[in-house]
């Protein structure tokens, strides 16, 4: 067996929480007994750049059913919940290279230890496999057979690749499936960036002012779960049809310059680096909140921030005291990297269903097609992407309508007028 964990006695109490997690995706589950019958995966090795969480652990055990011999390291040194990666080893025989809080050389040992069986096929979160092994492990591109890439960020990566023609294996933008970003972006992160604030803070949300940087998917979803909570929302923004789409969902929308100074807390959502910086800090109020919870720890300039203090100390678990030079103290939390896995448990799993039911079926997909894909990047088919939302809502126990014959006609016509 094959692992770096932290300790496999708190395998017991992950399982048990790997089995919790299990009860709230039934798509994933559906996907799985299919996958045991049939073995769509056989033959492939698949390595897996993900948070190392319950839900994850329940798309693994999934591939594994599948046929696929996988490998499984850790998309975010403070995200892997340690009795999770515990229990995939003990318990499910998973091979898994994870250790909360891991240090950076620990992190890209073990994304290289993942990639040493050779893999066919790959799923990212961020894009740090594909980057590894264009830079570092080139001998094994010829051997992969298509990708699969998780979050926001690293499509974007993986676009400006593709377009300066560096990319050199067919990648499927999950992250983009309408049943992934309408859903996971916007409802998981908007809960478990709140659920991360509150745990590393305990603070009272009602009555703050609350600024979300960034109004896609998952600024949306913060914006909207923070004014559910009592907060004055107010969004920050660079893309104009974003920016009125903001303003017209009732949010005042204005440059962070103007409410770094309004702001109690400030979440960064917007997959890009320095939207934090210290001409913001300075004019921040005492008891200032900083959370992140775009992808990389860049979007709040935490050099730039320590730069300014004269002492840092942790107040609370994920929540650090920056004493500025003129006495204002400012709070940052979960070091700038994803709040929401580094001071809580992630997303909610009955969301993280219809996201990992698309990886799986995205693999299955890349596994079984006759002709391989064409370099570039790739949306998730909308067969499979409609079928991960029909199953989830059998799932949820609701009915839809279906076209009548004379409706579908009509749809497909242009003879009829007005």
């Amino acid at each position: 067996m094959n692992y770096d964990v932290t300790d496999l006695t708190l395998a017991d109490a992950g399982l048990l929480r790997i089995e919790w997690a299990e009860q709230q995706m039934p798509v994933l589950r559906q996907i799985r007994e299919r996958f045991a019958a049939e073995k769509p995966l056989a033959g492939h090795r698949i390595a897996a750049c993900l948070h190392v969480t319950t839900e994850t652990a329940n798309l693994i055990r999934t591939l594994t059913a599948g046929g696929a011999h996988v490998r499984l390291c850790a998309s975010n040194p403070l995200s892997t919940q340690d009795d999770c990666a515990a229990a995939m080893v003990q318990h499910l025989g998973e091979e898994v290279y994870a250790i909360h809080g891991e240090d950076r050389d620990s992190y890209y040992k073990h994304i290289n230890a993942v990639l040493d069986f050779a893999p066919t096929i790959t799923i990212d979160d961020g894009a740090d496999l594909i980057n590894t092994l264009h830079t570092d492990r080139q001998d094994l591109i010829a051997g992969i057979r298509a990708g699969m890439e998780e979050t926001t960020t690293g499509v974007i990566r993986l676009r400006a690749m593709a377009a300066a023609g560096a990319l050199r294996y067919p990648v499927i933008a999950v992250n983009d499936a309408m049943t992934k970003h309408l859903f996971d972006n916007r409802y998981g992160t908007g809960q478990s960036t709140i659920d991360g604030i509150l745990r590393a803070t305990n603070i009272l949300i009602a009555g703050r002012v609350f600024v979300v940087a960034g109004y896609g998917m998952c600024g949306r979803g913060v914006a909207s779960r923070a004014r559910g909570m009592g907060a004055k929302v107010l969004v920050c923004e660079v893309d104009a049809l974003r920016a009125l789409e903001a303003t017209m969902d009732g949010f005042d929308v204005m440059p962070m310059g103007q409410a770094a100074s309004l702001g109690d807390i400030f979440v960064t959502v917007t997959g890009d680096t320095s939207i934090l910086r210290p001409e913001h800090f300075a004019v921040m109020k005492d008891g200032a909140v900083l959370a992140n919870s775009g992808h990389f720890d860049v979007e709040v300039d935490v050099r730039g921030l320590a730069a300014m203090t004269t002492a840092i100390r942790r107040i609370r678990a994920a929540c650090d005291e920056y004493l500025l030079t003129d006495g204002r103290r400012l709070y940052l939390l979960g070091e700038g990297r994803l709040v929401n896995l580094a001071a809580a448990e992630g997303h909610p799993a009955a969301v993280m269903d219809m996201s990992f039911a698309n990886q799986a079926l995205c693999s299955e997909w890349v596994a079984t097609m006759k002709e391989p894909l064409s370099l570039g990047v790739h949306n998730v088919p909308t067969a499979l992407d409609e079928d991960v939302a029909r199953l989830k809502l059998a799932a949820m126990g609701v009915a839809i309508d279906t076209l009548t014959p004379e409706q579908s006609k009509y749809l497909s016509a242009w003879e009829q007028g007005t």
